[in-house]
């Protein structure tokens, strides 16, 4: 069984490919290891994976179609983990051709190679942020998630519709997973976790939005993994699930969890809230509990305090 996980050198990517490689399935890595945060990362994580004997890392975009069809008659590819994305709800702002290019015309080549290659499965990464400022609490798969804020959240739900249209005409099997807030060890470096253990020792000034009192549902990164493996086990037809943890909690008391775990004071000052950012994530993961057995382990002060052995080994402090 040959997978291709696309943007396999990132985060998320990275551990998916690795708990793909130690269960022994043939990986494709695809990453085009662009500057959105430091390359050097990405590079480090490929390297690693590219010690496995079954693994293959190929520097490209999803923009490529060549490519793209190369790799998956080539390859054999039968199921698709599909991760690659311009990231970022904010840093969307003010980019919308460059979020739509990459998460919307990608997500269509690897469609149409998908189809042409007849593969069994397509998991498509997803955000908790399509579903905007929704009274509906918590967040449920039924909301129509029609209201985006930012052009992150609408490309990505805009590849959710599309590949709608690729179940409905030629019977392809697609899960597309709704992430909420992942982190944990080797984590992105732009995200609220790396960024406040940092300033614990740069000494960096935190913006808190709404003065700390927006509740975000930080997921730990062995649960999101387990949840994409699942999907990528189990065809189900077309079906958009939340993965989360269901547990949401105030940026005020993140950031003390982290102060108290480092013994560092993290300077903060209180500002506005971005239109682009929502006041609240939330999941209702009663649907990924039915249909992938999905059972979040990790509660936050647990993966907080691994994430944070993990940041302390890797500056050496």
């Amino acid at each position: 069984m040959t997978y291709l996980v696309t943007g396999g050198a990132g985060f998320i990517g990275h551990h998916v490919a690795e708990a793909l490689l130690k269960r022994g399935g043939d990986v494709v890595i695809l990453d085009n290891f662009n500057d959105y945060y430091d390359p050097a990362i990405k590079v480090r994580n490929a390297e690693a994976l590219g010690q496995h004997s079954n693994c293959t890392v190929i520097k490209g975009d999803i923009r490529d179609v060549d490519l793209l069809n190369r790799i998956f008659s080539e390859r054999r590819i039968r199921r698709v983990a599909h991760l690659a994305a311009m990231a970022g709800v904010r840093e969307s702002v003010g980019q919308t051709p460059l979020y739509m290019d990459v998460n919307l015309t990608g997500a269509l080549n690897l469609l149409e190679a998908g189809a042409r290659a007849d593969i069994e499965q397509f998991v498509l990464a997803s955000t908790s942020s399509v579903y905007g400022k929704t009274e509906t609490l918590p967040f449920v798969e039924t909301d129509s998630a029609d209201r985006p804020l930012a052009a992150y959240p609408a490309s990505k739900r805009a590849a959710e519709l599309l590949a709608y249209s690729y179940h409905n005409l030629v019977g392809m099997q697609v899960t597309a997973l709704r992430f909420f807030n992942v982190y944990g060890p080797a984590g992105r470096p732009d995200m609220m976790p790396w960024r406040l253990m940092e300033a614990t020792q740069s000494g960096e000034t935190i913006k808190l939005f709404n003065g700390g009192d927006i509740h975000r549902d930080w997921t730990y990164i062995a649960d999101t993994v387990q949840g994409v493996l699942t999907a990528l086990d189990k065809a189900l037809g077309y079906e958009i699930i939340n993965l989360g943890c269901g547990a949401p909690i105030s940026l005020t008391e993140f950031i003390e969890i982290i102060e108290q775990y480092s013994g560092k004071r993290i300077n903060t000052v209180r500002v506005a809230t971005p239109a682009s950012d929502p006041p609240i994530t939330f999941c209702d993961n009663s649907k990924a509990r039915e249909l992938l057995g999905f059972a979040p382990a990790v509660p936050i002060r647990e993966g907080l305090r691994e994430t944070w052995d993990w940041y302390r080994e890797f500056r050496g402090i």
